[in-house]
């Protein structure tokens, strides 16, 4: 199945080095191609439940993109892989800078690939995201991690701090990117105070910019709470537009 099949919107379908990836194309008058990039993109994501967040970003003349690469948690290679998708876009005429959207693990997938990228995007924002690989992945998809990283589990963990988006934010800050996180807190597949608190603190000792909208409540679900949240979507729209 190409990713995005399930979408109601005009898609375009393309692979760059063998993965499948898509754009949901926006029309936008003034020629300019800002992007937001989704991830994670499988066989069954995005979905109908992206609808509310796609549709007015398209509305907005914001095109949406991704590229599956299946369960990657983060590795050097799986990034580059990422890279040579984002290369892609630019060669198509796409901004330079899109705005990372991160959603579950999805996060984790967005957040290692801005860390050895911090020049290359205008912002992230994150739907209950993966922020620490020491959380949720090394404790419950340790299968695809050690896949992913090719790495016996010892060495991975013995040089943790190289590869955990958690401990590698200075790219990040030096180059002023914003973050915005929604977020459960009651979310216990993907806790917030393991990723998304730790990830706030030390932005916010950083320096940096950093956003998060707490519901209360709310677990790893889908819900409007998530999936049509206002205060997401206007950080999307306002970032991409400052970053043209």
């Amino acid at each position: 199945m190409q990713a995005a099949a399930k979408l109601p919107f005009s898609t375009e379908n393309f692979e760059v080095k063998g993965n499948k990836a898509f754009i949901v194309v926006a029309q936008n008058p003034n020629g300019e191609k800002p992007w937001c990039w989704y991830a994670p993109t499988l066989n069954n994501l995005p979905n109908r439940d992206h609808v509310w967040y796609f549709g007015r970003l398209l509305e907005q003349g914001i095109s949406i993109a991704g590229v599956n690469l299946g369960e990657v948690r983060g590795s050097p290679e799986s990034t580059g892989k990422f890279t040579d998708f984002y290369d892609e876009m630019v060669r198509r005429g796409y901004s330079r800078k899109p705005v990372l959207l991160g959603q579950s693990r999805g996060g984790l997938m967005m957040l290692t690939w801005a860390m050895r990228h911090p020049d290359k995007l205008t912002a992230f924002a994150g739907i209950y995201p993966v922020c620490n690989l020491a959380s949720w992945p090394m404790k419950k998809s340790m299968k695809a991690v050690l896949e992913d990283y090719k790495l016996p589990e010892a060495e991975l963990a013995k040089n943790l701090n190289r590869y955990n988006p958690i401990d590698n934010l200075q790219g990040l800050l030096t180059f002023k990117v914003p973050l915005f996180i929604v977020h459960g807190n009651v979310d216990v597949l993907v806790p917030y105070e393991e990723n998304g608190a730790l990830l706030k603190r030390r932005y916010e000792a950083g320096g940096g910019s950093i956003r998060v909208k707490i519901i209360d409540g709310e677990g790893h679900r889908v819900s409007p709470a998530f999936f049509e949240c206002h205060e997401l979507l206007d950080f999307v729209v306002k970032q991409i537009g400052s970053g043209r």
